[in-house]
């Protein structure tokens, strides 16, 4: 499904329990809890998908509250509120059309570039460094094609991307479960992608759940890969949950194996909560990813 689908079931679940049920214990008996001290080798970020029953602002605050300051996918009309909140936009949105209609085929081309062309000067303009973009699905092409379609629109937005800083960052999404058909949904492919475009201001979203999925095989692809990756997303396996002893990854070993390549980028927790508590959830995977 795609990620506003997924926030649409989400509200429709959590309906019942009310938006009380979102908070923290010790914020619901009026406590307020010390923020987390963090060891500074991984920066933390959240996605704003994942608890779109709170408005941007409420997740400004719980972030904070938690004790770090970014959120990804946060699009141009979110950024004034982060600004206000003195929370960073570690990943922007906003320019794609859809998860399935991306730079693999080329008829989409003319409106992608329109919108990169467009959002690409208003990330830099805020202060912003990356900017999400998606292959889109495969449609029945070889990987040649794909590659050389990618290639084909992008060139014609990395000279623009490298003037103004912006780093284009193309997700990973497993084709087996969640995202049919996608094209981008290798490791390899990807990097393959990155040689052809020839930009350091292009570069991957390693997503850990949708790679466990597909490729699996986690550490050792991020050590072989690591230097196509600029931006990392979490979840647990298998159901996209909470980073705990229900799924099947390891976290702190993935984490070290990142900072061990010298990332300085952020890694973005995406799973979807089910628990009660659901920030609370939150800050157990940040704390469990800061290694």
């Amino acid at each position: 499904m795609e990620r506003r689908s997924v926030i649409k079931n989400i509200i429709s679940a959590t309906a019942v329990a009310g938006t009380a049920s979102l908070l923290p214990g010790a914020v619901l008996a009026g406590k307020k809890e010390k923020p987390l001290k963090y060891k500074g080798h991984i920066n933390h970020s959240v996605c704003r998908w994942c608890f779109g029953d709170l408005s941007v602002a409420d997740l400004c605050k719980a972030v904070k509250e938690i004790g770090f300051a970014a959120i990804d996918l946060a699009g141009p009309k979110d950024w004034p509120i982060l600004k206000e909140h003195g929370v960073y936009s570690s990943m922007c949105n906003g320019a794609e059309i859809n998860l399935m209609d991306g730079f693999a085929d080329k008829k989409f081309h003319p409106k992608l570039i329109e919108n990169y062309t467009r959002l690409i000067p208003m990330v830099a303009g805020a202060g912003y460094k990356n900017l999400i973009c998606f292959s889109g699905n495969r449609r029945g092409m070889y990987d040649e094609t794909g590659w050389n379609n990618c290639a084909e629109g992008l060139k014609k937005l990395t000279p623009l991307a490298e003037k103004h800083g912006v780093m284009l960052v193309m997700e990973l999404l497993n084709s087996k479960i969640d995202h049919k058909d996608y094209m981008c949904d290798r490791t390899a492919w990807g990097a393959e992608l990155c040689k052809r475009v020839g930009s350091e201001n292009f570069k991957l979203l390693y997503d850990i759940y949708h790679m466990q999925i597909d490729e699996g095989d986690v550490i050792h692809t991020i050590k072989t890969f690591n230097q196509y990756i600029a931006h990392y997303h979490t979840a647990g396996v298998p159901g996209r949950h909470e980073l705990d002893e229900e799924q099947e990854l390891y976290y702190p070993a993935i984490m070290r194996a990142i900072a061990a390549t010298g990332f300085k980028g952020y890694v973005a927790q995406e799973f979807i909560p089910v628990k009660a508590d659901k920030l609370k959830s939150l800050k157990d995977a940040v704390a469990l990813c800061d290694i």
